[in-house]
């Protein structure tokens, strides 16, 4: 016999089985690895509670992980308890195997190797079920908390009269429960089953009965059970009738009953249920008669009923009924769709009014002075002069703008209030002198100020008129606190307010620093604090680095969508963020809304399509949050705040009468400020949402008629037309602008957009609602619908004559010479006098100049155009007459207590700027323009000197 420890089977042996070391050093690995992941998990889980903690909405974690909890042990449980119980039962049930046929004997080999396990393969099954089963339902936790804290919207529906909650907030949470029922049911009679088969309960090849009494009873009981459930899904079918969508061919999208579904699938259902009442019934009975032979009929008449009057008669129904006569037929039915969609969408009390579309007066010079009246034409375009604030504001390269600018109102420091467009300096950290983590986490941590301009005005050449700038910001806004750590273009996190000091803006003495003294942010000092942030950000460095340090905190989750949005998940977030400076500090601005799927009868949007245009084909961030979102019900519940500097997030409840947000301010109490506290001078930059908007005028669409007939007609669908100004096939976005429609007394800062008939591009309505909360009017919606009898030009035919037309070609070619390149801006529509009034700023981006300047103003009034300098020259041009105040033509005037230096040098310029213009119409004479151009230039520094030690010269526009 060989010796083991040489012979030739020893080694071989030693080399199948590891050494004591190596077994050792294994199992120290996986421990490792297993505490690896685990602290991995947990990081997770403590900077998610660390944040929540630090802007002080706790409530909201803590809700949401117990509710998640809850539902995943609670449904865990129930599915492993309901798959094990019917696998013991199943076992329990198993017949004595007195006679071993072959199949038997096949199975005997697998009996007898899960014998010593049975216990622990039960468990390991049952677990797994449970834990699938359990976070399937965690997921639901937005349903749990809408069904247990629903409150009622005091409206019923037209078919059932049951309240729109039940609809909203319990029918969602049955359906979970009845679909929960079902993959319960499946997975016990697929567990019995097999168990059943396994110790010869059921038998496919051996002679005799296919199955035992103990397992015929059983899994006649688990498929009644299957059929009771689908007797409830029925029943509750006939409710989600009221929620259905479906696409009908004269109105596309559609959601609720038509007549096919009133009076061929309601009944039906109605009937289907007592079969399957009827059915599952007699599985129940096979416990004592123990055949399948009356269950497998009453099973078969289910089925055949469920084809022959679910489908095919409704189909009968639908060929021989509704298409004879469908206007008719589906008339009522069409009614209740119109009259909910208005409800659940805010549109139902839409003032629509007849527009003339053409002047009712002949007199030029009232209608030139009535434009100053009715409307503040903005010609500085948000969305095309971010690169020239870019350009004479940005200072530093570490500092950026963003890419469409926002348009909010001011008073000025006469008491007036005006359009304006503004920004913030924020840190770009693409434009760091070197970039590493110290510079990129901890010297470059914010931006500095706000920069606005006059939404009217250009100076003379055609330069925004900044009304704050610099850096520091100085200018109308008065004092205020301007570091910027909180915005949209700030993605990543900084630490701060440690050892390591901060860049806070540069000047002509050198770079200024800094050091965050605010409470946001989470603290560092702790050392599990700084583990679970270095593995959560996958940054060892926080963990030692010694720029982190006594008073050390992490800012994240930076832009204010993301905030708000992780405040209040149970919020939609509007695209468009926007700053204001408000009692002293930047407060950004968000709109948030709150949605619902099952409003019964309204058709549904899906809100990502609905919402996008032009501007965020071009720039993501003003996409709203939750693009492919469907709801049929839609509030602007909650206005939120952002504070730029400490990233506080404040609630505010807007509409205090909406269910949905009630039901949610139970489900999370005191998240949600009242109205009450919203202040004075927060309450006058709060505006009408831009997304609730845009997705009202795609509704309104189709839906501002309000009469069945015409509805299902299509006589009167409109369409949003695309944006001229680009040649984009996405939509026009809406704008905002102080204007005053033909039934208001005074101007009121407004939304306004326009429609086209479908396939058309004549003008078919007119859209505004206004905007300012301080109006007793805020939200309502006007529509000026233009005749059809007539037409008039909608915006793609006004650009088109714009570019059409030979001299404004002309001299568009001619700004669009060498390198330049032209832009048109907002293509405005302004109603006036019966008539509408188009205006639209042209820009030239070109040579060394790598930003936009105004350098024209098309402007058209039934049928007359002018393409001018200013809009004023623009305007008296149209008119045939100037004025009554002193045209913008961005040239300067003396003050009346200039020096006559100064006095002549303006002279001096006005006849160059004068000769300049006269160039450009005779030929152009290039060369004469240019000398023009060199004088003006010339005369203007000469003034500017001169007048260094008085008051700005004033433009004629101010």
């Amino acid at each position: 016999m060989p010796d083991r420890g040489g012979g030739p089977t020893g080694p071989r042996i030693r080399a199948g089985r590891p050494s004591r070391r190596v077994r050792t050093l294994l199992v120290t690995l996986g421990v490792l690895a297993a505490l690896a992941m685990a602290f991995t998990m947990f990081a997770g889980f403590w900077t998610d509670w660390l944040w929540y903690r630090s802007v002080h909405y706790s409530s909201v974690f803590t809700t949401t992980l117990w509710t998640k909890i809850g539902l995943f042990f609670v449904f865990g449980v129930l599915m492993a308890l309901a798959v094990g119980f019917n696998i013991w039962l199943a076992h329990r049930l198993r017949p004595p195997l007195s006679a071993m046929s072959m199949e038997q004997q096949s199975l005997d080999r697998y009996r007898m190797g899960i014998a010593p396990y049975k216990t622990w393969l039960l468990l390991a099954v049952t677990a797994l079920v449970g834990l699938i089963a359990g976070a399937s339902a965690a997921s639901q936790w937005r349903t749990w908390l809408m069904w247990v804290n629903g409150v009622s919207f005091h409206q019923k529906d037209p078919q059932f009269h049951r309240d729109v909650s039940f609809y909203a907030f319990d029918l969602p949470w049955y359906r979970f429960l009845l679909a929960f029922g079902f993959a319960t049911a499946i997975l016990s009679l697929i567990a019995a089953g097999l168990t059943h088969y396994l110790y010869g309960g059921l038998r496919v090849t051996s002679p005799g009965s296919r199955a035992s009494s103990a397992a015929t009873g059983h899994l006649s009981v688990l498929l009644g059970i299957f059929v009771s459930l689908k007797a409830i899904a029925y029943w509750l079918d006939r409710y989600g009738l009221a929620v259905k969508s479906s696409d009908f061919k004269t109105t596309g999208n559609w959601t609720g009953l038509r007549y096919v579904d009133a009076n061929a699938y309601l009944p039906a259902k109605t009937i289907l249920f007592f079969i399957a009442v009827i059915c599952a019934l007699l599985f129940f009975a096979t416990l004592w008669r123990r055949t399948w032979q009356l269950p497998v009929i009453g099973f078969g008449l289910m089925v055949l009923s469920a084809v022959l009057i679910g489908g095919l008669y409704p189909a009968i129904v639908q060929k021989f009924q509704v298409q004879p006569n469908e206007q008719a037929k589906e008339a009522p039915y069409v009614q209740k769709n119109l009259t909910a969609t208005r409800e659940a969408y805010g549109i139902d009390h839409t003032k629509v009014s007849e527009y003339s579309g053409r002047s009712s007066t002949d007199d030029k010079t009232k209608l030139r002075d009535q434009v100053g009246q009715t409307s503040s034409i903005r010609i500085m375009d948000p969305n095309v002069v971010s690169p020239t604030f870019q350009q004479l504001q940005q200072i530093r390269n570490y500092y950026g703008f963003p890419t469409n600018l926002d348009v909010d109102r001011y008073t000025t420091k006469d008491g007036k209030e005006q359009d304006t467009v503004l920004g913030l300096r924020e840190l770009n950290l693409a434009g760091i002198p070197k970039n590493n983590w110290i510079n990129d986490h901890f010297r470059y941590t914010h931006g500095y100020g706000v920069v606005a301009a006059k939404g009217t005005e250009s100076d003379d050449k055609g330069r925004p008129v900044f009304t704050e700038k610099n850096l520091p910001s100085k200018g109308d806004l008065g004092t205020y606190q301007q570091q910027v750590y909180y915005g949209e273009k700030t993605t990543t996190y900084s630490i701060v307010g440690g050892p390591q000091k901060e860049i806070d803006y540069s000047d002509d003495e050198g770079e200024k620093t800094t050091s965050y003294t605010g409470r946001s942010g989470v603290n560092l000092d702790n050392p599990l604090n700084r583990a679970a942030y270095a593995v959560a950000f996958n940054e060892p460095q926080i963990l030692y680095s010694g720029a982190i340090g006594k008073g050390s905190r992490v800012l994240y989750n930076r832009t204010p969508k993301d905030r708000v949005e992780s405040v209040a998940p149970w919020l939609t977030i509007d695209g468009d963020a926007y700053p204001a400076v408000v009692d002293g500090r930047i407060q950004w601005i968000v709109d948030a809304y709150t949605t619902s799927n099952g409003y019964p009868y309204a058709s549904r949007t899906t809100l990502g399509d609905t919402t996008a245009d032009s501007l965020t084909a071009n720039n993501n961030s003003r996409a709203v949050v939750a693009q492919q979102n469907q709801v049929n019900y839609i509030r602007n519940s909650v206005k939120a705040t952002v504070d730029a500097y400490t990233g506080d997030v404040k609630l505010y409840q807007w509409d205090a009468a909406d269910p949905v947000l009630k039901t949610w301010m139970k489900a999370f109490p005191h998240t949600v400020k009242p109205r009450a506290d919203i202040s004075p001078a927060l309450m006058a930059h709060l505006r009408y949402p831009q997304d609730l908007f845009k997705v009202q005028r795609e509704l309104l669409t189709r839906y501002h008629v309000t009469n069945a007939q015409t509805f299902l007609s299509g006589s009167e669908v409109w369409q949003v037309p695309n944006d001229p100004s680009n040649d984009s096939s996405d939509s026009v976005p809406p704008y905002y602008l102080s204007m005053k429609m033909p039934d208001q007394k005074q101007q009121v800062f407004s939304l306004t957009t326009t429609f086209t008939p479908n396939g058309r591009d004549n003008l078919s309505a007119f859209m505004a609602v206004d905007s300012d909360p301080r109006a007793s009017d805020y939200g309502k919606i006007r529509i000026l619908k233009l005749p059809t009898s007539t037409t008039v030009d909608g915006p793609k035919q006004v650009q088109s004559q714009f570019n059409s037309e030979p001299s404004i070609a002309e001299t568009i070619s001619l700004l669009s010479r060498g390198h330049s390149q032209v832009e048109y801006g907002n293509l405005l529509t302004v109603p006036l006098d019966g008539g509408l009034l188009y205006a639209e700023p042209v820009y030239v981006r070109g040579g060394t100049l790598k930003y936009p300047l105004l350098r024209k103003v098309l402007v058209t009034y039934e049928g007359r155009t002018a393409f001018e300098d200013t809009l004023d020259e623009a305007l008296d041009k149209v008119f045939g007459v100037k004025g009554s105040e002193p045209p913008s033509t961005g040239t300067t005037e003396p003050p009346a207590s200039t020096s006559p230096t100064v006095r002549q040098a303006l002279e001096d310029a006005q006849k160059a700027y004068d000769a300049g213009q006269e160039a450009l119409k005779s030929g152009p004479d290039w060369d004469a323009y240019a000398k023009a151009q060199k004088d003006l230039q010339d005369a203007l520094r000469k003034a500017e000197d001169a007048q260094s030690k008085v008051d700005k010269p004033r433009t004629s526009g101010d």
